[in-house]
């Protein structure tokens, strides 16, 4: 037996590796799985050129625990390993014979390249985290000899000649006390179909004396799109998905060229149990050379995180951490390439109105949020928004709205609420419908927010109706205003005196039909769905004072007007014409109990 010494500074760097390198001590099956596929795809292409080094009729990798001894054996029939590789790859830390033979490979016909993983060269070392020992035993194929290579980790390995009857690799692992749950065959089995469920090469767990397989061995991303079914489709949907319904939409391809990477991506076809509202994260998984590495790579942005699926790449390392990935620009590229994909998908399918109006009902307020938060792509998410109408049933787009605006009219027109059926019947609409002009109804709680990122579209700026004044002597068309309005200035000022502390200003409007009054915000302060929201988040203060706007032309506002008018009865109208406005708004009068005694009284008043 022959002692050697590290090739590197192997206790600093072990200790890297076992604490720092890794999150989950699961990983470490990983990465001695990724290296035993990784030997029989490299003996397999081998063999091409050396027929003595064909794999048996049956490889696959066996998993073996032994509960009873606290040992865990991995066994491969792959390519092995001579003395001299053993020292040379086991022996230093960082140095990665796949490396090594990858480079090798640069004049190979790309359809003869296995795919190799684990060539970032630390990954067998994470068996140190859960064991206290290990043992490698090898023999190269295409010769007689085996050696085995083991160490504690601590500095130094031994070397022994051995015997193997196949070539191939057995590594041993002499289980550490706190480990012992990586020797219940369940938790193998577990830990496989989590992390190398895809690996082409049959995965074994030795259970009850039998060989039970492990993983499914077959990367679907990777075939060509005409050899796969949509039964295998939804069914690998399901799988990916934890769901029960059929995909909306899926998108399989391969990036080729500065890139390489396959894709297999889902729209689903409902609304998951949990919420997308919730996880802000997306969770497309992310493989490298058919290895899960994590789900949590963020590859698509927020706003796309309904999307599910596999990103496969070779263009990355497999055992790079999760840190890691935030800094590599590899991963920022596939990024960008994965969510413009998505993003030409969805243009596509939202050609088909009635298809279209399925996904946006299901996803439409998360894909809204890409207009908030993606200055990159907020042009696109804005064209593939889809809004109720107060001149058309069902969905229409921003462009279909645009299309349809009249002459004379400058702004794309919105008012934001809480719920549709009520926005549809506001006195913010009065004026607008008399006229003759859309306005777009938004009710989610994203809408409070987006508008003020995107202040137009297709040339045209988007306003809401509580927001700004508007001048509809400059739109064309429109029923006629009918009875004259009143002389309400001296009315102006005596209801801005009554209501000093509650609203910014009283104003005259002509946007109202049937209401006497009704609720602006200030032309440069937040809207009144954004006022409300901020009331109840309390910090109402910072949302300032509403507007009051009344209407000329209906006959309370007429009354009011009058000179012959008591100022004592004015003072008291003056508070409940602001909860009237309030409440058609969808808020609460300012003292729900005096209000109700107050309508109580003027209708006991009316039935004397």
């Amino acid at each position: 037996m022959e002692r050697h010494e590290f090739g590197a500074e192997v206790g600093r760097l072990l200790d890297l590796v076992v604490h720092a390198l890794y999150s989950d001590r699961e990983i470490f099956l990983r990465e001695l799985v990724a290296n035993a596929a990784d030997a029989v795809d490299r003996r397999r292409f081998e063999a091409l050129t050396d027929q003595f080094l064909t794999l048996p009729a049956e490889a696959k990798v066996r998993i073996l625990p032994d509960k009873a001894a606290r040992r865990l054996t991995i066994s491969d029939p792959g390519i092995g390993m001579s003395k001299a590789e053993l020292a040379q790859h086991l022996g230093t830390i960082a140095r990665s014979g796949t490396l090594a033979f990858a480079k090798s490979l640069a004049e190979a016909p790309a359809a003869d390249k296995p795919s190799l993983i684990g060539q970032f060269g630390v990954g067998f070392y994470s068996a140190f985290m859960v064991a206290d020992r290990v043992e490698v035993t090898s023999r190269r194929a295409g010769t007689e000899e085996a050696w085995t290579w083991a160490s504690e980790g601590k500095g130094d390995y031994t070397l022994a000649p051995a015997a193997r009857e196949d070539a191939g690799t057995d590594i041993v692992l002499h289980m550490k006390a706190d480990a012992e749950e990586f020797l219940e065959p369940f938790r193998l089995q577990a830990i496989i179909r989590k992390w190398a469920d895809h690996i082409t090469i049959p995965i074994t767990v030795a259970r009850d004396g039998k060989d039970e397989p492990a993983n499914e061995g077959t990367a679907l991303w990777r075939k060509p799109k005409a050899e796969v079914t949509e039964e295998a489709y939804s069914e690998f949907y399901r799988h990916v998905a934890h769901a029960f319904d059929q995909p909306w939409a899926t998108l399989h391809w391969r990036a080729e060229g500065a890139l390489d990477f396959s894709a297999l991506l889902f729209v689903p076809g409902m609304k998951p149990f949990q919420a997308v509202e919730g996880e802000r994260q997306s969770q497309v998984r992310l493989h490298v050379c058919r290895m899960f590495i994590t789900d949590e790579a963020g590859l698509l942005p927020p706003w796309l995180r309904f999307v599910q699926g596999v990103v496969d790449t070779e263009d990355l390392p497999l055992n790079i951490s999760r840190e890691m990935l935030q800094a590599t620009p590899v991963l920022a590229r596939i990024r960008k390439a994965v969510t413009n994909r998505v993003l030409s998908e969805l243009k596509t399918r939202a050609k088909d109105t009635e298809d279209y109006a399925r996904f946006w009902e299901n996803f439409g307020p998360v894909l809204k949020e890409g207009v908030w938060e993606d200055a990159e792509h907020r042009k696109e998410v804005a064209a593939l928004l889809r809004f109720r109408s107060s001149a058309v049933e069902g969905w229409t787009s921003l462009t279909e709205y645009v299309g349809r605006m009249k002459e004379g009219q400058e702004a794309v027109y919105i008012l934001v609420g809480d719920d549709p059926a009520a926005l549809a019947k506001s006195p913010q609409l009065e004026g607008f419908r008399a006229k003759g002009v859309e306005v777009l109804l938004l009710s989610d709680g994203i809408d409070a927010f987006w508008p003020e990122r995107l202040p137009e579209f297709e040339g045209k700026p988007i306003r809401s109706i509580t927001q700004s004044t508007i001048d509809f002597s400059k739109i064309a068309g429109g029923a006629d205003a009918g009875e004259a309005p009143a002389d309400v200035t001296g009315l102006l000022s005596l209801l801005k005196d009554a209501l000093k502390d509650e609203v910014s200003e009283v104003r005259a409007t002509d946007r109202l039909v049937e209401s006497a009054a009704v609720l602006a915000a200030p032309q440069y302060g937040p809207d009144l769905q954004m006022q409300r929201l901020m009331r109840r988040a309390g910090r109402g203060l910072g949302a300032g004072l509403p507007v009051l706007e009344v209407n000329p032309r209906h006959p309370l506002i007429r009354r009011l007007a009058d000179p012959g008018m008591p100022q004592a009865e004015l003072a008291e109208t003056a508070g409940v014409l602001l909860d009237l406005a309030r409440i058609q708004d969808g808020d609460s009068p300012r003292d729900p109990a005096g209000f109700a005694r107050r309508v109580a009284a003027s209708l006991a008043s009316d039935l004397a």
